[in-house]
């Protein structure tokens, strides 16, 4: 699907751009901020196959896209103007105070996480390449490669003060200014005289000068009064002088307010933050590690993990390590293990290579295709997953294993505990609890995690009277010929990701209803319906493959969402002729895209099907 396409179709589900407050992006996922999450249609947005997962979590609604997530991005708000429509400033949904700071960390970080993750994985390469003797720190090749790790970090506080000012909906570059004077050379040689007894002071008060390079805290709360500043002056000063009295009034106000309370302050309040860490860490590091091996997948699914990104930063910023980050690394390679497990035990072609490919995300730190698509809806793998996570970070917590630079966890991590004195004990504990977590979460997957596959000689089993199967039919939408939806050339569809169904090479074109319930949603393009049964089964009928292209055309709709059917009621009409002239393969994928909420949903026809007979069967 082109990805124009894809981003219309989103900004359409979440309720159009005036529903809209902002958006931003992580590894995965479009995080919106929307002012009345009830106008989106969140049923229309699981159903589009370009969409793994819909989660609201955090006063986030959050539509996780999968590795392409950034090019959706960019379509997003360069289509649709949303980059910088100033929609933040002006409009604040009534949030609680978690969720508000859920929201205010994730627009912090994410814009420039990546570059972080990068920088932090050439550093742990330096740091490989000192203990392995290929590098010295005096070469001219390690200092080179050192400042390229290094400069984002250093200066950190720059890039912190863009993207926090952004956030309160200030001027980010006043907050740039603001971080700069806290880096400048200038401070950062007083700092050094200080330290050898020297006084400053700024109009008779005692200055007390600190190094903000690499430090978080302070300049998020100096971004935060700038943009207190900015809004009470910018509309009281003259239209004409405004564009720089504001920023000057901002700098003048904030900068010495910074260096005098704020950045001591915020200075204490970090310190205080990593000390009050370390104290819990040292009541128990395997106890904490089991803990954070156990939840962070669950975190993850929620969008919750973004409130301990700040922890690891300012750990990493104050004693130049942290123990915390190598916790989460097991709890990745379990989920990982998990679908390792599903991938060798599933006899479901389709279910193998959804699983394959999402193993393969897995293990560099991308674990939402294996979580929604395969641990999480099987159940026990997702369990057996983050329970292997736990034994394997209780592990690294025993040994205390350390990280000396920022990454999210993935294999990578395992470059990024190393320290430049050699390699010791907690890096080799840091093979073994990532090796317990991915053996034990696929050997108990492989073993108990798929319910088992009865052998082809065995008798039929009587049906236990205590619980009587219950089955959903879902009649055909179209007449024509019935194939296997595996061996469809849509690998979304063939793979299963959007549920159990088959597909139809239709002979008409016509689409009548194959449920009695209501039109939940409805394509912009027309060329897609999803329907929902009265008796809970989601249907989704997609006419064609790649017809999004035809951008609506030769597609008529007879229905619109919310529009009350019954079975046999016109949805749609197409011109099959000209959709064949124009190139496109008219194959139309007939799927219940809540397959995961059934035992088992079968085909009923095996080779040809008119209008209206039975299609498919869901057993529940």
């Amino acid at each position: 699907m082109p990805y124009q396409e894809l981003a219309d179709e989103i900004v359409e589900g979440v309720g159009g751009k005036a529903n809209i407050i902002s958006v931003v992006h992580c590894a995965t996922r479009l995080r919106f901020k929307l002012k009345q999450p009830g106008k989106a249609h969140t049923a229309q947005l699981k159903n589009n196959p370009g969409i793994i997962m819909v989660v609201e979590s955090g006063g986030q609604y959050q539509v996780v896209i999968g590795n392409h997530v950034g090019d959706v991005y960019q379509q997003v708000v360069g289509r649709h103007g949303l980059e910088n429509d100033g929609a933040e400033r002006t409009y604040e949904p009534r949030q609680t105070l978690f969720a508000r700071f859920i929201d205010l960390v994730s627009g912090i970080f994410t814009p420039f996480i990546g570059v972080m993750i990068a920088s932090g994985i050439i550093k742990g390469l330096l740091a490989l390449a000192l203990v392995l003797g290929v590098m010295h720190q005096e070469s001219g090749s390690y200092k080179l490669l050192f400042v390229a790790s290094d400069g984002l970090f250093y200066f950190l506080p720059i890039l912190l003060g863009y993207s926090a000012s952004k956030k309160f909906g200030a001027n980010p570059f006043v907050g740039m200014a603001i971080a700069a004077a806290l880096v400048h050379p200038l401070m950062l040689t007083a700092f050094e005289q200080q330290q050898q007894g020297q006084h400053f002071s700024f109009l008779g008060i005692p200055l007390e000068i600190l190094n903000y390079s690499a430090s978080v805290i302070p300049i998020i709360f100096a971004s935060w009064v700038a943009s207190l500043i900015e809004h009470a002056v910018h509309p009281r000063s003259p239209g004409a002088v405004r564009n720089f009295t504001t920023p000057l009034i901002c700098m003048l106000v904030t900068v010495p307010l910074t260096f005098l309370a704020i950045g001591p302050a915020a200075t204490w309040l970090s310190r205080m933050l990593a000390e009050g860490y370390l104290w819990i860490y040292s009541l128990s590091p395997t106890i904490a590690g089991a803990v954070m091996g156990a939840i962070w997948q669950i975190c993850v699914i929620f969008g919750l993990h973004w409130g301990l990104v700040p922890i690891m930063l300012n750990n990493l910023a104050n004693f130049g390590h942290d123990t915390l980050l190598p916790l989460l690394m097991p709890a990745v390679l379990g989920q990982a293990g998990a679908t390792l497990g599903v991938m060798l035990r599933t006899r479901e072609a389709k279910v193998k290579a959804m699983a394959g490919s999402a193993f393969s995300a897995s293990i560099f730190g991308i674990t939402e295709p294996a979580v929604y698509g395969i641990t999480l809806p099987h159940r026990r793998p997702f369990i057996f997953g983050c329970i292997g996570g736990a034994l394997g970070a209780a592990i690294l917590g025993f040994w205390h294993t350390t990280i000396y630079s920022f990454g999210f966890p993935s294999i990578f991590t395992f470059i990024q505990v190393v320290p430049t004195s050699g390699i010791d004990a907690s890096v080799y504990a840091s093979f073994a609890g990532a090796a317990v977590a991915l053996l034990f979460a696929s050997v108990t997957t492989y073993l108990f995690g798929l319910p088992p596959v009865a052998p082809l000689s065995a008798p039929p089993a009587e049906a236990a009277p205590a619980s009587p199967v219950r089955k959903q039919t879902v009649f055909s939408p179209i007449s024509g010929k019935v194939l296997a939806l595996e061996t469809i050339k849509d690998e979304t569809f063939a793979s299963g990701l959007l549920g159990k169904g088959v597909a139809i090479v239709p002979d008409n074109g016509r689409v009548v209803s194959p449920i009695d319930g209501v039109v939940s949603s409805l394509f912009r393009t027309n060329h897609a319906i999803g329907l929902t049964a009265t008796d809970g089964a989601e249907v989704l009928i997609h006419v064609g493959l790649d017809t999004v292209k035809l951008d609506g055309k030769f597609f008529t709709p007879h229905v619109a969402v919310d529009d009350v059917v019954k079975v046999g009621d016109l949805l749609l009409e197409f011109d099959i002729c000209a959709i064949e002239a124009a190139g496109y393969d008219l194959t139309t994928p007939v799927v219940v895209s809540n397959s995961d909420e059934f035992i088992d949903v079968l085909p009923l026809q095996p080779s040809v099907v008119t209008a209206c007979a039975p299609l498919l069967s869901a057993v529940k």
